[in-house]
């Protein structure tokens, strides 16, 4: 990247309290915009970028992207669970809750009888390591079966799906080619776990978030921008591991 794509950028209306930086990605073909957890700004751009191409493209996202970065800046602090029977945790959209049960060598996490069932652990971060461990097992088993049919309305080869910690980011294309989804998305309801599935396998064809990404997403999901504002409502208040 030269610095005339960074001044050129520098010379749009971006609001001053942003914090946002340029990256080359030799790879890339088109402008990539990511947006963190914090609302920090990253522009990954193609290591010939035309500045004047970038600025053009930056500047027909400007509203989209404030009102992402705004969301992102405002949003609550991450939700804590107290491991204490009656705690409420959601598995597909389903609420249940929790039962502490006493610890033995065959007790195991479970959803028995329409309640979820935790071996007393031994510390509020051992017993919040094994429901993350239960939810990434569960949710293996079902985006197992679930991805099949999706394969084949995106029109992309077959590929694994992986559960797994993924920190600020809900899902991701792999380097080995499996989509990876993080362990709590598996709270929410099948519609928006398919939405973060959909938007992966998307990637398979289309990197970026460009119209060209938007337009593959919506061919798969018509009602793709319901979606997204449900799953903008929801996903700041799923649960990924912090407890009291």
């Amino acid at each position: 990247m030269s610095v005339s794509v960074q001044q050129a950028i520098a010379s749009l209306p971006v609001p001053g309290e942003w914090t946002w930086r340029v990256v080359v990605r030799p790879k890339r073909r088109t402008l990539g915009i990511e947006v963190a957890e914090d609302g920090g700004v990253l522009f990954a751009v193609p290591a010939d970028a035309d500045p004047a191409t970038v600025v053009a493209a930056v500047r027909s996202r400007l509203p989209r992207l404030a009102a992402e970065v705004r969301r992102r800046q405002t949003r609550t602090a991450e939700p804590l669970k107290e491991l204490v029977g009656g705690t409420g945790f959601s598995y597909l959209g389903r609420q249940h809750r929790l039962k502490v049960v006493p610890a033995g060598p065959d007790r195991r996490v479970r959803l028995h009888r329409g309640w979820l069932e935790l071996p007393r652990p031994r510390t509020p971060d051992d017993g919040a390591r094994r429901l993350a461990d239960w939810y990434v097992q569960c949710g293996n088993r079902w985006l197992a079966a679930r991805v099949v049919p999706w394969l084949a309305r995106v029109g992309v080869p077959a590929r694994a799906v992986v559960v797994r910690d993924m920190g600020q980011r809900w899902g991701a294309r792999e380097p080995s080619g499996s989509i990876a989804v993080h362990w709590a998305v598996m709270q929410l309801p099948p519609a928006l776990v398919d939405l973060v599935l959909v938007h992966e396998l998307c990637h398979v064809r289309v990197s970026g978030h460009g119209a060209p990404f938007r337009r593959e997403v919506r061919l798969v999901l018509p009602d793709a921008d319901e979606r997204e504002r449900r799953f903008a409502e929801e996903a700041p208040s799923l649960w990924r591991g912090a407890v009291k």
